[in-house]
């Protein structure tokens, strides 16, 4: 009878693991992120491409004229009370460089909600159902209780149109987020303050699945966010790419706005007179900051200081 032989127990565990380690001790699983394939693949990209990606993007729209279904809400996550209202039909009109107007329509009788214009510095704003005219700079100095007088056209178009990044006043860095639930390049956006401090001003988020412009964050002086926009459904209007689906944010200013493009024509003219909004008779003035007056009409804007003029 042949002697019995102990075996180290190093081997055994080292046979073990080798027969069932890939059966039993492991598992492979897909990584699911939400609104992807499985099977489609990443893309990569570096700083100057994406960089690249904004300037055309931005440089290709000169004018555009929008229909869109339009959702205001009121309030925050932050107070934990959020207000709805569905169903707004609006027109949005746009020309360079700053010119902006946006008409929102009540829901069913499509009757006019508002009607506000922005050249870029100004802005004028009259609500029908208050019988108010409200006028005064695109600047909100001291956020006003009234969340009506927080809103301003520029909002919108800056939150629209993300502009190109001026390497010449700004630095910028590329982060990497890719994990179980997202797949994103970040280009955050610096600039030297005047204190020679570095502040951040924006950054930009990119979909690794596409390379499209996913979502933008625009920060306050103290770096608090004023904009968190997200863009999705990128689609070809005119042969110029524009998201079909917007969602805009303006915390400190206690409102948001998701925005549908129904139907939208890019680069096909839109007039000067497009953009002229008058006081209508009868309604009550109000400059921004100080107490209305019924009956006063607004004095003719004198022309801006430094506005770039339309090429």
């Amino acid at each position: 009878m042949m002697p019995f032989r102990r075996v180290p127990i190093y081997l055994v565990v080292v046979c073990l693991l080798s027969v069932g380690f890939s059966s039993c001790f492991a598992r492979r699983r897909l990584i699911a992120r939400k609104g992807v394939s499985n099977t489609q693949p990443l893309l990569t990209a570096d700083r100057q491409t994406l960089l690249d990606s904004v300037t055309r993007q931005f440089e290709a729209v000169r004018d555009f004229n929008a229909e869109v279904d339009m959702v205001p809400a009121l309030g925050t996550a932050e107070k934990s009370k959020i207000t709805e209202y569905k169903d707004v039909r609006a027109y949005i009109l746009f020309r360079r460089p700053s010119d902006i107007r946006l008409i929102g329509l009540y829901p069913v009788v499509r009757t006019k909600a508002f009607d506000m214009v922005s050249n870029g510095l100004d802005f004028k704003l009259y609500v029908p159902s208050r019988n108010r005219f409200l006028v005064g700079r695109n600047e909100i100095e001291q956020p006003s209780p009234n969340k009506l007088e927080n809103l301003r056209p520029q909002h919108f178009l800056d939150a629209m149109l993300v502009r190109p990044v001026d390497l010449k006043t700004e630095k910028v860095l590329l982060m990497n987020l890719t994990d179980e639930d997202n797949a994103f390049y970040i280009i955050p956006v610096v600039h030297e303050n005047g204190n020679g401090q570095l502040q951040l001003s924006r950054s930009i988020w990119f979909n690794r699945y596409n390379l499209s412009i996913a979502r933008q964050f625009i920060f306050d002086a103290t770096g608090n966010i004023l904009t968190d926009a997200r863009y999705s459904d990128w689609k070809a209007y005119d042969n110029v790419p524009f998201p079909k689906h917007i969602e805009i944010n303006r915390p400190k200013d206690e409102y948001a706005v998701v925005i549908d493009v129904v139907k939208m024509d890019i680069n096909k003219g839109v007039s000067q007179e497009k953009f002229a909004l008058a006081q209508p008779e009868g309604s009550t003035l109000q400059v921004v900051g100080q107490p209305p007056v019924p009956g006063q009409t607004p004095p003719p804007t004198p022309p801006a200081k430094g506005r770039v003029k339309k090429k």
